[in-house]
């Protein structure tokens, strides 16, 4: 199963770091936040990545092309230029490089990939800048046992995003930033029937505020609900809430070996 990952916008409120970077690549603990998400997925054997780049999304395929160098010890002859790998710390993942544009929207970013979904019925579909320990085997589970497109998973955080409002595992509509708490939000961890591709519209150029509002609409959004860690990466602040996590040695996202 295909994952894909949104990685191409500007992250204006992280402006202190993406002035040479794009969002997906600031660091905490010394690794690209995008690579945290990737060993999140990998551990569940989801390995073959789909990465819509746009801002500065060279640095990403820069530092994924030079993967190897740069995570292992090696011994350079500059005689002839030749190396040799001396330590072996490697990742089996497969990932291909769709540059969907500097100033799409996120709709218009999924739609790019869509010829490098396969045959693959579903697909996980996520943004390049939050972290979970969400069990994604479950959230697959209820996905399959549901016949609606969209599998939605839902988070409790303080009231600074839009929210969902939802009966039993139906999603209803989607509120932005309401003035009571109680509500889960868009955690932005999708699981995605590939059919999406044919009930998007031309003319929606936002997933967020046209895609998934309409497809509530038409009650075909399920929803999963995580009571665990999440924690998305907006701003300085979000960055050193992880960053403090993971010195702390208490990274909750981190559930692989």
């Amino acid at each position: 199963m295909k994952v894909v990952i949104l990685a191409g916008g500007l992250g204006s409120r992280l402006s202190e770091e993406t002035i040479l970077k794009p969002k997906p690549m600031v660091e905490v603990g010394g690794m690209p936040i995008i690579w945290h998400i990737m060993k999140q997925y990998s551990q569940y054997g989801y390995k073959d990545f789909v990465i819509c780049t746009g801002y500065k999304g060279e640095v990403i395929k820069q530092f994924f092309l030079n993967y190897h160098l740069l995570n292992n010890d090696f011994r350079l002859d500059l005689s002839d230029g030749s190396f040799q790998i001396i330590s072996n710390n490697k990742e089996d993942w497969k990932i291909t490089f769709i540059d969907s544009g500097r100033h799409a929207d996120t709709a218009e970013r999924l739609m790019s990939v869509k010829d490098c979904i396969g045959n693959d019925e579903s697909f996980a579909f996520t943004y390049g800048d939050g972290v979970s320990n969400l069990d994604l085997d479950l959230q697959f589970s209820f996905h399959k046992s549901h016949e609606s497109i969209v599998t939605i998973t839902g988070v409790s955080v303080p009231n600074r995003y839009g929210t969902i409002q939802y009966f039993e595992t139906k999603v209803n509509r989607f509120v932005e930033k309401p003035e009571e708490p109680t509500n889960l939000v868009n955690g932005g961890f999708f699981m995605i029937r590939k059919s999406i591709f044919d009930f998007m519209l031309p003319s929606e150029k936002s997933w967020e505020a046209e895609v998934l509002p309409r497809l509530a609409e038409e009650k075909q959004i399920n929803l999963f609900k995580h009571s665990g860690f999440w924690q998305a990466m907006d701003t300085v602040r979000d960055r050193d809430v992880l960053e403090s996590h993971w010195m702390s040695g208490n990274a909750p996202w981190k559930t692989w070996k």
